[in-house]
């Protein structure tokens, strides 16, 4: 089951996203390096796809740097479409955006060219505006949704930004993004449970990442099952109920806290081939339910014939 959250500003913010369209000139999307994929929004992509696109895959700190190529190559497969790896945190980018921007939409006299910028909640659309900008200029945060309204930044060489809020999309077919949107911190907390993400993310790691967990936790020999993995760090970290039975929630909440920290090293989330697999699972699963909404159409425009032969 998919993780689901949509307020109504993302609604409202998509709304004010497509008037605005018209008049941009670049659209830069900012992604977050761990999870390309599950981060780039679909309506920003069907919303833009006419338009040159810079995508940004900013944490490089936090994402697996061999996987964080294998998007770019992915993605530069794509028509008028730019990377670039950032380290927000600890490196200027500013110089080679703004190179990318003039590259794809070369200035005409007079006019500023007009660039919007987007992404999902909490991937550093804030930071890199700041940063752009050269001062302080939008609200950044540690947690989703910050940035509740659009405002245009002129940065004074002829380059017009236009910072939107973070959105999400009504609803996320593939249940593995949105756990690990959710893992990430994409997702408002109050909007998930902290021990479905650690048991998501246990499972995952013990699977690709087994040599982090061991130096992390210092454990020797790995438990087959997420639970525990769970229990064994929960009793290291002294997240006990009476009797002795391991605070499930508090051993998650400390375990997803340190993976979005960095403290578990750089992870890649997903790789193309990953990505490819569960597409061709969604389109299973909804070719299954679109058969099984014509099959109950079906029978119920029977009945009303029946229903109505029995009435002449």
């Amino acid at each position: 089951m998919s993780i689901q959250w949509y307020p109504g500003h993302m609604r409202k913010a998509s709304n004010e996203m497509i008037e605005a369209l018209p008049l941009v000139n670049v659209v830069i999307e900012v992604l977050d390096a761990r999870i390309p994929f599950s981060s780039s929004n679909p309506f920003i992509q069907e919303l833009s796809a006419d338009k040159p696109h810079i995508k940004l895959l900013n944490k490089t700190d936090l994402g697996d740097p061999d996987i964080t190529k294998q998007w770019q190559d992915y993605f530069e497969q794509q028509a008028n479409t730019k990377t670039l790896p950032l380290d927000l945190k600890n490196h200027d980018p500013s110089k080679q955006i703004i190179d990318l921007i003039n590259k794809l939409s070369p200035q005409k006299e007079g006019r500023n060219t007009l660039v919007m910028v987007t992404g999902i909640p909490n991937v550093g659309k804030s930071s890199l505006i700041n940063c752009l900008a050269g001062k302080h200029i939008t609200k950044t945060g540690d947690e989703p949704a910050v940035t509740k309204g659009q405002q245009k930044i002129n940065l004074r060489n002829g380059i017009m930004l236009l910072d939107t809020p973070g959105i999400l999309w009504p609803k996320i077919e593939n249940p593995q993004g949105s756990y690990r949107l959710g893992t990430t911190g994409a997702i408002k907390d109050t909007a998930v449970s902290y021990e479905d993400l650690a048991f998501f993310a246990a499972e995952f790691l013990l699977e690709a990442y087994p040599q982090r967990l061991r130096e992390r936790f210092n454990i020797e020999e790995l438990p087959r099952t997420e639970i525990a993995l769970l229990e064994i760090i929960g009793a290291q970290r002294g997240c006990l109920r009476a009797g002795g039975r391991v605070d499930l929630e508090r051993v998650s909440t400390i375990f997803i806290n340190e993976l979005r920290a960095g403290l578990l090293g750089p992870l890649g989330f997903e790789t193309p081939e990953i990505i490819k697999a569960e597409m061709q699972q969604v389109a299973v699963l909804k070719e299954g339910k679109a058969e099984r909404e014509k099959s109950r159409l079906d029978k119920a425009a029977a009945r009303r014939r029946k229903a109505k032969s029995n009435r002449k």
